[in-house]
């Protein structure tokens, strides 16, 4: 993807945090039938390979793992917090009016191979990871082990598991560094004022947590 060096995020652990907080990748890849896309929730292991591993489930009806089989290589784009930019948030719009809309965004993306899976352990052991990142925190937490056995088996025989050995990983940070330290306060302090609604407050704490402001 095009990206720029000021925008541009090589910390592993800042990516893996992204991962973490938006877990839903989308997985695209090539067929004979054109381009593939599955939206799906991951995990992402930092530590194992030379740049990690992506572990997640999709269904056993979604013919898309069946052609990442024959051609297993593939790409998952990540998406964080993102939103409008105002050009009227500039302070240089004041003076010199030469200000545009932008959208700002935190986004990764990474590149590998992929292997399917129907080993039951393996798959027992994902989706509980899974939920256990999901439900941690809940006032009345979740467990598979609350559902009976037997269901759970049933439910893992209509999945597949997938397994990307990533391959490349790019992480691209667009919040504003190309403008001025006072265009950049302004962009912060209107996000922090908007509604809440549309994720502005997120994005005005990501550009603020960015070091990069």
């Amino acid at each position: 993807m095009y990206n720029p060096s000021h925008f541009r995020v090589a910390d592993t652990q800042a990516i893996a945090n992204l991962i973490r907080q938006h877990p839903l990748g989308l997985l695209i890849s090539q067929s004979p039938d054109g381009v593939q896309a599955s939206p799906i929730p991951f995990l992402y292991f930092p530590e194992e390979g030379e740049q990690g591993v992506l572990r997640a489930h999709m269904a056993r009806a979604n013919p898309h793992w069946k052609l990442l089989a024959a051609d297993p290589a593939c790409l998952v784009v990540f998406q964080g917090e993102q939103g409008y930019i105002s050009p009227s948030w500039y302070a240089s719009k004041a003076t010199t009016h030469q200000v545009v809309p932008t959208w700002n965004y935190v986004m990764a993306q990474m590149r590998g191979t992929l292997a399917a899976t129907d080993d039951a352990d393996w798959l027992q052991s994902q989706i509980s990871a899974l939920t256990r990142l999901q439900e941690t925190g809940r006032p009345d937490p979740w467990h598979v082990t609350d559902a009976p056995a037997d269901f759970i088996d049933r439910q893992k025989r209509a999945i597949v598991g997938l397994e990307i050995t990533v391959t490349s990983i790019e992480g691209k940070w667009k919040l504003s560094q190309n403008r001025s330290p006072a265009d950049q306060a302004g962009v912060i302090e209107n996000l922090r004022n908007g509604d809440g609604l549309s994720g502005e407050r997120a994005l005005a704490q990501a550009m603020e947590s960015s070091g990069k402001t």
